[in-house]
């Protein structure tokens, strides 16, 4: 893979994450490695942040929008006639649609859901604090590099759903096959909470308040990696708040060293909901869900001051049904 680094030092790394045949379900926190942190729906200023709109579909996650209908990450998988458990009842799945343009799918169902989460439909994204919502427990051992921790392995075992936090950093292209994509940085001492996702993450709902409520903004599909601390072997998948000194590769190529001036934290990709609003409107028009008008403006790729990158793109999933974010 090849990287470019920014005037701050930061390197983006758009790579899919690898096939595993054990499945790992994790949001991993920076602030610690309890697999009870964030159990529970946050308070607060957070409260309403979307934990009360999150529902089970097989080992994932989805997110309903309409009163009919649900929204998940394609690459998961899944089929019509499958249960999608929100609020403590199971919902039968009985037609999905994919769209073409992303990795987005809508699933209807039997029945009527007591709520759904409205979308974002607007193009300000980028810088604002997110919420996101994983089904797992935290993260495994130290990544360590001459005597220093870089970062932390993914854990092994499957736990309930929890919540973090983290901030937008830019909208990156994602290719053919993903089209847009929020991009979120792991980062050392941004907030107790804050958060990155690993394997079996895929479809974790991502919310943004945008003054007017909580609104889902993003569907979680791939991350970072991998990692290797030389420039041989099979490598690492981690989630890695300083990757500088490590090395990376595309889809089985040479290792490339990853280097910049200070710490280079990666991070997460989700698919930029607002960028597919008029897809989603054309299966769950507004006025059966109550949502605003589609917004109209552009869904050009902002890349912020500092994090510009070229290299290889995503080119494939970043999951199966037993793997993946």
């Amino acid at each position: 893979m090849r990287v470019t680094q920014s005037v701050s030092g930061a390197v983006g790394l758009f790579l899919a994450a690898a096939l595993f045949s054990t499945e790992a379900r994790a949001v991993i926190f920076y602030s610690t490695g309890s697999g009870t942190y964030n159990t529970t729906a946050p308070t607060g200023s957070l409260a309403g942040s979307g934990w009360q709109w999150v529902g089970l579909w097989g080992g994932y996650e989805g997110t309903p929008i309409g009163p009919h209908h649900f929204l998940t990450a394609k690459h998961v998988g899944g089929a019509v006639g499958g249960s999608f458990v929100f609020g403590g009842n199971y919902y039968m799945t009985t037609a999905y649609f994919d769209d073409p343009s992303s990795d987005l799918r809508i699933y209807e169902v039997s029945g009527t859901f007591p709520t759904w989460a409205p979308i974002y439909r607007s193009s300000g994204e980028v810088g604002q604090g997110l919420v996101v919502i994983g089904v797992g427990v935290g993260r495994g051992d130290p990544v360590v590099l001459d005597g220093v921790t870089k970062g932390w392995m993914w854990g092994s075992v499957a736990g309930p759903m929890r919540w973090g936090q983290n901030t937008i950093n830019s909208v990156v292209d994602g290719g053919a096959y993903w089209g847009p994509l929020l991009y979120a940085l792991f980062q050392a001492d941004a907030g107790p909470n804050e958060a990155d996702l690993a394997v079996g993450d895929s479809s974790s709902p991502v919310f943004i308040n945008d003054g007017s409520g909580w609104k889902l903004a993003g569907i979680a599909g791939a991350v970072d990696g991998p990692f290797n601390t030389t420039d041989s072997g099979t490598g690492f998948y981690a989630a890695m708040f300083d990757a500088n000194g490590l090395y990376t590769q595309d889809n089985g190529g040479p290792w490339y060293l990853i280097s910049g001036d200070g710490p280079v934290p990666t991070g997460f990709y989700s698919t930029r909901v607002s960028a597919r609003a008029a897809w989603i409107d054309s299966i769950v028009p507004p006025e059966e869900s109550g949502d605003s008008p589609l917004f109209s403006g552009s869904e050009a790729v902002i890349l912020v001051a500092g994090v510009a990158a070229i290299g290889a793109l995503f080119s494939r999933p970043a999951a199966s049904a037993k793997g993946g974010s």
